[in-house]
């Protein structure tokens, strides 16, 4: 009977880039749930305060603070109508975040992807 010393190493060389290809892609995606998920409570954040007739700085300057461990920053705020809003209307607060892979092999194929999240809320 021949010797079966190296059968396990070999097969785990085999099976561990699919591991890791697993492991990392599923870091991937609870970043960008958690990213997406960050930026959804900044905009209800940001939409309530421009509700009770806060000025458009304010409201950016909340939505960044609530979202200050995904490093967003106020360029990547839009809010419409700017200015001042009357009792009764509707205001859009838009977030984008720009979000790349950590995973080498997913980043190459899918390439950086653009989160988009729009909160509306009526102004009291």
């Amino acid at each position: 009977m021949k010797s079966e010393k190296g059968q396990s190493l070999v097969e785990f060389a085999l099976i561990i880039p699919m591991l890791m290809l697993l492991l990392f892609g599923i870091i991937d995606f609870a970043r960008i749930f958690h990213v997406y998920l960050t930026m959804d409570h900044a905009g209800r954040e940001a939409a309530r305060a421009a509700s009770i007739g806060k000025d458009d700085s304010t409201i950016k300057s909340t939505a960044v603070f609530d979202a200050s461990n995904i490093g967003l920053t106020t360029d990547k705020i839009t809010i419409t109508p700017t200015g001042t809003r009357s009792s009764g209307s509707n205001v859009n607060i838009t977030i984008t975040y720009p979000i790349t892979f950590l995973t080498p092999l997913i980043g190459n194929i899918v390439g950086p992807i653009t989160l988009k999240d729009t909160t509306v809320m009526r102004v009291e």
